[in-house]
């Protein structure tokens, strides 16, 4: 088993920074792709970025490329999620995600694809 537990959340303006961090821990050897999602009030829960087990490749949600750079310190066993630029629309609570097996970039988009998954941390962006 795995433990995923986020922090780093609060409360922002427009055009403001934050950084999310996701500690793992547990069986942390089966981890290959991690990914972060975010679901806000009354919507199901979306993509936002993924990263390979390496670090070596990610993969971001058209709506935050360009704002949100994800990266994971495997030393420390965790996954970060900085996130520049927010906008109001950015509000949700976000999930950390893990994933045990070897998949392609192609589907880390998919929330079917993730094993393990954190409560989340909230995000909130005032205009």
């Amino acid at each position: 088993q795995v433990q995923l537990v986020e922090s780093g959340g609060g409360l922002v303006q427009a055009g403001g920074s934050l950084r999310l961090s996701c500690a793992a821990s547990g069986s942390i050897f089966s981890i290959n792709a991690m990914g972060w999602f975010r679901q806000a009030p009354g919507k199901d829960r979306e993509f936002v970025a993924a990263i390979s087990r390496s670090g070596g490749s990610t993969y971001y949600a058209d709506s935050v490329k360009g704002r949100f750079t994800i990266s994971r310190d495997n030393a420390k066993n965790t996954v970060y999620l900085l996130m520049n630029s927010l906008k109001p629309e950015d509000t949700a609570v976000y999930h950390c995600a893990a994933d045990r097996d070897t998949t392609p970039a192609w589907v880390w988009g998919r929330r079917g694809v993730y094993e393990y998954w954190g409560q989340g941390t909230q995000v909130t962006v005032s205009s």
